[in-house]
């Protein structure tokens, strides 16, 4: 069994070669329009009737990175995770699977190729560099079918609304990324109008997508300008998954001709005021979905004894990337310490629980603990279908895991059920083509096999 990365709980192959050279977006069969959304804005809606599961877009990135935190694991082409990746012979930075991939990516890496030499050893933070891949695109001005629905000109960035503190740091990641690129624009003062890099920050901010594996873990981030039309709800009738660098908005449940498509912008193991501060902040509106309205689950979110839940609150919050065995072993004994002392006194709904149970899965996966992963990893099912009711992608792969870890300990019966279950879900929230389903398919057919031999 591989070992995972954390994961960072939050709702979200390469493809043809295209004319925007592998980062644009393609329509799938479904017929998606932009509309005036009531009270929010533009929004986007299907010009037909959608059952639960339907692909209802596909797109690749106007511009996309790999995290800080998984550079050298992942290609900085495909974000395939591969223990023998290729590095840059020049900036010896981004790394790729082999000569296909870097060839691919050159034309987005020739430029910052330079800039990441210029400023070593120190490295730009994940925005920054994000944002300086934008300029050099705008700069190419490129034909990029990603733009299709919405361009990244029509991208808002609601700096009226953004808090002076707000405005400080988008300012001085702005100075930041003029130092970032001196190698290749020596007067940011000579670039076109549509180039203004406070701009450009203040657009990333609340339009950029975390892009994670199937496993949900976060290995990079991304601008899709057309599904930036996309408004949120907490209780969403669509979901975004990603394979590769690729999105896919996949229906959820029925949606009626002409019903607006929405996501979640956010976590949902947050209480109803956390996600309204969230909102406010990064995205400057309050959301008045039924759940905020019925502030529905808050009670069981915070289950327990208060101070309890706000020191593995603190704990949880604390933990970073974890980059060695020796830091997977520091990670899960504070996991450990904290689970047994609040022993009683904290029920697994509690969301801070859930997520130090999380914690200390993840951790001895790492440590190739398979037992006790197991032990924790079965702790968060029921806590999991309470807060992911209905088809979502988390609660697919949290039982594909859990499944996982069954079979490696020759639980057979549990495993098919639960692998059973994980099907069920991803087929909807994934879909059967996706490189995860494949691999959810292959597991259960071979515990299938070996039941029907013993």
């Amino acid at each position: 069994m591989a070992a995972a990365a954390p994961r960072h709980v939050a709702t979200g192959g390469a493809a043809p070669r295209s004319l925007c050279g592998g980062a644009c977006g393609r329509m799938e069969p479904v017929a998606l329009e932009r509309f005036a959304s009531p009270g929010k804005g533009s929004g986007l809606r299907s010009r037909r009737r959608v059952q639960p599961g339907e692909l209802l877009y596909r797109a690749e990135p106007f511009a996309y990175v790999v995290t800080k935190e998984q550079l050298g694991g992942v290609c900085e082409r495909c974000l395939r995770r591969n223990e023998h990746l290729h590095r840059c012979s020049q900036c010896k930075v981004a790394k790729y699977c082999g000569k296909s991939c870097q060839k691919e990516a050159w034309l987005d890496h020739k430029q910052e190729c330079r800039c990441l030499k210029s400023v070593e050893p120190n490295f730009p933070p994940d925005s920054v560099r994000l944002a300086g891949r934008i300029v050099f695109k705008l700069l190419r001005q490129s034909v990029c079918l990603s733009e299709r629905l919405y361009s990244f000109s029509d991208l808002q960035s609601n700096t009226e609304q953004l808090s002076e503190e707000m405005k400080d740091g988008l300012r001085h990641l702005a100075q930041t990324l003029q130092l970032y690129l001196k190698m290749e624009i020596q007067d940011a003062s000579h670039l076109p109008p549509v180039i203004d890099f406070f701009q450009i920050f203040t657009k990333v901010t609340c339009n950029c997508f975390t892009i994670s594996n199937g496993e949900m873990q976060d290995v990079g981030v991304g601008l899709y300008p057309s599904m930036s039309l996309l408004n949120h709800s907490c209780d969403p009738n669509c979901v975004i998954v990603f394979e590769g660098y690729q999105l896919l908005l996949r229906s959820v449940r029925e949606i009626q001709i002409g019903e607006e498509l929405t996501i979640s912008y956010i976590e949902s193991l947050m209480t109803t005021s956390e996600r309204q501060k969230q909102l406010m902040r990064q995205y400057c509106f309050e959301c008045d979905c039924l759940l905020c309205q019925n502030q529905e689950k808050d009670a069981e979110k915070l289950a327990g004894e208060e101070h309890a839940w706000k020191e593995v609150k603190d704990a949880v919050n604390e933990v970073r990337y974890p980059k060695s065995k020796e830091e997977w072993e520091q990670v899960l004994a504070r996991c450990q310490n904290l689970l047994s002392s609040n022993m009683g006194r904290l029920p697994d709904t509690n969301i801070y629980q859930l997520k130090m149970l999380d914690c200390a899965m993840d951790a001895c996966i790492n440590l190739e603990s398979w037992e006790e992963a197991l032990y924790y990893g079965s702790r968060t099912l029921g806590p999991y279908g309470l807060y992911y009711p209905g088809f979502h992608p988390l609660r697919a792969v949290q039982l594909m895991r859990v499944g996982k870890l069954q079979y490696s300990q020759d639980m057979f019966p549990q495993a098919l059920e639960t692998l059973k279950q994980a099907y069920n879900i991803m087929k909807v929230t994934h879909g059967t083509d996706h490189s995860l389903m494949q691999a959810l398919v292959e597991i259960k057919e071979q515990c299938e096999a070996i039941m029907r031999i013993q």
